[in-house]
């Protein structure tokens, strides 16, 4: 049985740079303003190499992904040298950026997308409320949103989810207007992780032989500590951040490169596909347990 429901509720085209003056005030935002590291071409090349070998004998790679994977499509970081939280510091604002609608996924999301299609990927865990991911063709279950995503809404009662074309209207697990049955998922400082996207990201972190972390300075709890996991059962842990993190010396390897970089040379040398982009979000009604149901309208409820 589905209800009729009215659009979701949208307070229009939202800038990327927008989304973080509508969470509430928090001191305690880490370390921000590190300066970058860069390896020289050539050895971006030989690291990328070796990630490519340890993808190929892996048998449960586990991704980790960060801001740093969605900067190349006019998103901004948060910690970076000229992040968000970085001039907010020094009482500036980032004057650049494109609305969450009219963001595409980058290279890196879409190589991801292709990993996990040639079943070498296993899961995907994202820091990131930024939608690109699921833009990008990437299976819900195959994702694990920490943080939420600016496009989602999910009925209080069912826990069913629905994924829009539009950005919905609020932050901070609030109704979002429809009826007083649908809230939106993306998470203020305080709010506590999502119960099943946390337990399927720790579920594969334990099962990972080889945890790889993209465009993330790992400092969030816990979403930063579960890389650690793969180490304590032996698996491999490879970093890919132009700003240095408190785990690199546990990492068996650093690459000091743009993830666009590396990604791009990382399906080349496997000769995989990067599939193309889709042209827009496919509005998916679906558990955040394996199945995904069928399409409904945006004026369907659950």
């Amino acid at each position: 049985v589905s209800f009729q429901f009215p659009k979701p509720h949208s307070a229009g085209p939202i800038m990327s740079v927008d989304y973080a003056s509508r969470l509430s005030e928090y001191d305690d935002k880490g370390k921000c303003g590190l300066p970058e590291v860069f390896d020289p071409p050539d050895k971006v090349e030989e690291k990328a190499a070796v990630l490519c070998d340890l993808l190929s004998s892996s048998q449960h790679v586990v991704v980790h992904t960060g801001a740093g994977v969605s900067t190349a499509a006019g998103i901004p970081d948060f910690r970076g040298p000229k992040g968000v939280w970085t001039l907010e510091r020094q009482g500036r604002r980032v004057e650049t950026g494109v609305t969450f609608d009219d963001a595409t996924p980058t290279l890196t999301h879409r190589a991801l997308a292709g990993l996990v299609g040639a079943g070498l990927v296993k899961h995907v865990i994202s820091q990131n409320v930024d939608g690109l991911h699921l833009k990008s063709g990437l299976p819900r279950s195959s994702l694990s949103e920490l943080h939420g995503n600016m496009f989602m809404e999910k009925c209080e009662k069912c826990g069913r989810e629905y994924l829009r074309d539009v950005v919905v209207s609020t932050v901070g697990l609030k109704r979002t207007g429809n009826r007083g049955k649908l809230r939106d998922t993306v998470l203020d400082w305080e709010d506590e992780l999502p119960a099943e996207d946390l337990e399927k990201a720790q579920y594969h972190s334990r099962k990972a032989d080889l945890s790889l972390c993209l465009g993330s300075t790992l400092q969030i709890v816990p979403a930063g500590t579960l890389p650690l996991l793969a180490k304590k059962h032996l698996g491999k842990l490879v970093i890919c951040n132009l700003q240095p993190t408190k785990y690199d010396k546990q990492a068996d390897l650093v690459i000091h490169g743009y993830v666009d970089d590396v990604m791009g040379f990382v399906m080349k040398k496997l000769k995989i596909p990067i599939p193309e982009i889709h042209d827009s979000i496919p509005r998916t009604q679906c558990s955040t347990a394996a199945e995904t149901k069928e399409t409904p309208s945006s004026d369907d409820g659950p």
